[in-house]
């Protein structure tokens, strides 16, 4: 085991659930959220602050803020902490309470955002505070995760190498769409190195990403009010929505398997089931990058009466494979 001298120096990067024994589903899953931030945003975290600090713009007593539903939020958190920077994360109220109480331990202040902006939604309204926070002192520093490049070119470095190096015949890639970073800097990896595999971007339906009517999203993570400046759908073959019913559905059925996953993550093998069920063919190598894990979600997706709160009493109800063993015997 290594020895680290700073959170930032662990993430197990190599781990991945074989979902066929679990699920009977043929895909493998990469699981992102085995560090100290507890998901894939880390590596995005790490490579815009390591970025900031080499062009200047974090300083001795500057203050980060972004605007963030959670897991960008604690990574941050984490990496200010243990680099002595103050951090301000802007979210909304969907941010899942254990999420708040975590950048809170770490040092952090939260600011939420009770009401949406007319026209962009919740996130409209979190980035004019932090636009007004920041021209208010210039202590602030917007590392802005929606427009950063060193958003996507943290896992053009690091994510899809290694899942090429595991899977040298991989076939077809799973990726979940927020900021999209993950997405586009893996789609750039294996276009650049002219590998034959097909992107599949998986969205909530809801998302205004791919050019869907927007709709109330209530599980943080992925999905877009506006359109991701870094998003090229040039590089994306194909994009599946997915109600998040069927997230928690996913979310249940994995839980029932020993699998505690994040939101995101259902979503993403929700997406990913359908696409196979539809696509798929013998013998086919498939991946999906799993986000997060799913402790931060015990009082939202894996409460048992959010969903019905939510999203009413057929919630856990449903047909095809994902809904099968939502109540296994």
């Amino acid at each position: 085991m290594p020895v680290i001298s700073e959170p930032t120096q662990f993430n197990e990067d190599d781990l991945y659930v074989d979902l066929r024994a679990a699920l009977g589903l043929p895909l493998f899953l990469k699981c992102e959220g085995f560090n100290f931030a507890g998901s894939v945003k880390l590596k995005a975290a790490t490579e815009m602050v390591d970025a900031a600090e080499r062009d200047g713009v974090l300083r001795p007593g500057s203050v980060m803020v972004e605007s963030s539903s959670g897991n960008l939020g604690v990574a941050l958190s984490m990496i200010a902490a243990s680099r002595g920077y103050g951090f301000l994360c802007v979210t909304d109220s969907r941010c899942n309470p254990a999420t708040r109480r975590m950048m809170e331990a770490l040092g952090s202040v939260v600011h939420v955002i009770d009401e949406p902006d007319l026209h962009g939604g919740f996130l409209g309204a979190r980035i004019a505070y932090v636009s007004a926070v920041c021209a208010s002192d210039d202590r602030y520093v917007w590392l802005n995760q929606y427009a950063n490049e060193g958003n996507w070119r943290a896992h053009y470095r690091t994510t899809a190498p290694a899942i090429a190096r595991r899977f040298p015949h991989l076939d077809v890639l799973f990726v979940g769409a927020g900021t999209t970073g993950t997405l586009m800097g893996c789609a750039r990896w294996f276009w650049q190195q002219r590998r034959r595999v097909r992107i599949v971007a998986v969205d909530t339906v809801g998302s205004v990403t791919f050019g869907g009517p927007p709709a109330p999203r209530m599980i943080p993570g992925l999905g877009m009010a506006v359109r991701p400046p870094l998003l090229d759908e040039s590089y994306v073959d194909d994009v599946m929505h997915v109600p998040e019913p069927d997230t928690l559905r996913a979310c249940r059925r994995l839980a029932a398997r020993g699998f505690l996953f994040g939101g995101s993550t259902g979503t993403v093998v929700s997406g990913a089931s359908d696409w196979l069920a539809r696509h798929g063919r013998r013998n086919l190598t498939a991946v999906a990058i799993a986000p997060d894990l799913g402790e931060r979600y015990l009082d939202t997706v894996h409460h048992p009466g959010w969903g019905v709160n939510v999203h009413g009493e057929d919630t856990l109800g449903g047909s095809g494979e994902l809904a099968a063993l939502s109540h296994p015997a």
